[in-house]
């Protein structure tokens, strides 16, 4: 028994029957004499209404999801490049797909015998929203094993960044003081003089030295800081022209989702015409047989009283 099979049928039967069937797990589990197993399955929530909802919606239309997670990410990469009027349309566009999927997400959790009330579609829609607007989120929702709604606010920024540390160089050594026999020592004096001096010159050089390399390296990082923003440049460039072809893709992607949708969605209701059709034929059918099964017996039992009699 693995636990991702376990998982995947547990958030596929009914909330209804998500409790019954995880007990039914984790006995199996003991029953094959792994216990950490048993613990994981029976510590696995229940999901809300809404979330079975999303996990039934994944199941059965699973290509209509991708599509829609597909389009959250052209959507945000073409967003910087959109003018304003373009971009209200998309998101025109992609209500309306949103809007679809939580009526085909209803639909067939309503097949399911579960009618879905104004808040539970409500949760449903925030939560294909959030799976179009958030990479991580589009992957819970496709895992299909969501066990409360999502929602997306749009905010948010990013944490735990290191902070930039300075070097510090170390200073240089203080020269060392010489010593004089006396005061009145006039070679000594000079000669701690001349060795002061030949300190002082040669911490100068040391620092001039410092200095150029210092030099030398800011210029190696603006060298580097110019190629490296020339080469972002010409990449934003080409991005732009990319962003132009990509535009038109996803008008005409949003389309054929919306179109496909729209056939989905009138190929259901026909569906579900005929099966209330269907359902109406099956009780007239079994009325009549009943009737017709009574009168059988009605005449049997005549035909045996006139013979016995």
């Amino acid at each position: 028994m693995e636990l991702d099979d376990v998982a995947d049928e547990l958030y596929a039967v009914p909330p209804e029957e998500f409790v019954a069937a995880r007990s039914a797990r984790v006995d199996d589990a003991r029953a094959d004499g792994d216990r950490a197993l048993a613990r994981t399955i029976g510590s696995l929530p229940k999901p809300s209404t809404a979330a079975w909802v999303v996990n039934l919606l994944v199941r059965s239309h699973r290509e209509e999801i991708e599509g829609l997670i597909e389009l959250g990410g052209l959507l945000r990469e073409a967003q910087e490049s959109l003018a304003g009027d373009e971009l209200r349309a998309l998101n025109t566009q992609r209500g309306k797909l949103l809007a679809a999927l939580t009526r085909q997400a209803a639909a067939g959790a309503r097949e399911q015998g579960h009618p879905v009330s104004t808040a539970v579609a409500n949760q449903v829609e925030d939560t294909l929203r959030a799976a179009m607007a958030d990479p991580e989120a589009g992957e819970a929702v496709l895992a299909g094993r969501l066990t409360s709604p999502l929602s997306y606010s749009g905010m948010g920024g990013v944490t735990g960044m290191r902070p930039q540390l300075r070097v510090v160089r170390e200073p240089a050594p203080a020269p060392a003081r010489r010593r004089t026999a006396g005061d009145g020592d006039r070679r000594a004096r000079e000669q701690e003089r001349r060795d002061r001096e030949e300190a002082a010159r040669r911490e100068a050089e040391e620092r001039h030295r410092r200095e150029v390399a210092e030099a030398r390296e800011e210029l190696a990082a603006a060298e580097s800081l110019a190629e490296e923003t020339a080469a972002r440049a010409a990449e934003e460039r080409d991005r732009a022209g990319e962003l132009d072809e990509r535009h038109e893709e996803l008008r005409a992607r949003v389309e054929e989702l919306t179109a496909e949708l729209a056939r989905a969605e009138e190929e259901a209701t026909e569906v579900a015409a005929e099966l209330r059709r269907a359902e109406r034929h099956r009780t007239t059918a079994e009325r009549q047989a009943r009737d017709a099964a009574a009168a059988r017996d009605r005449a049997e039992a005549r035909l045996h009283g006139l013979e016995d009699g």
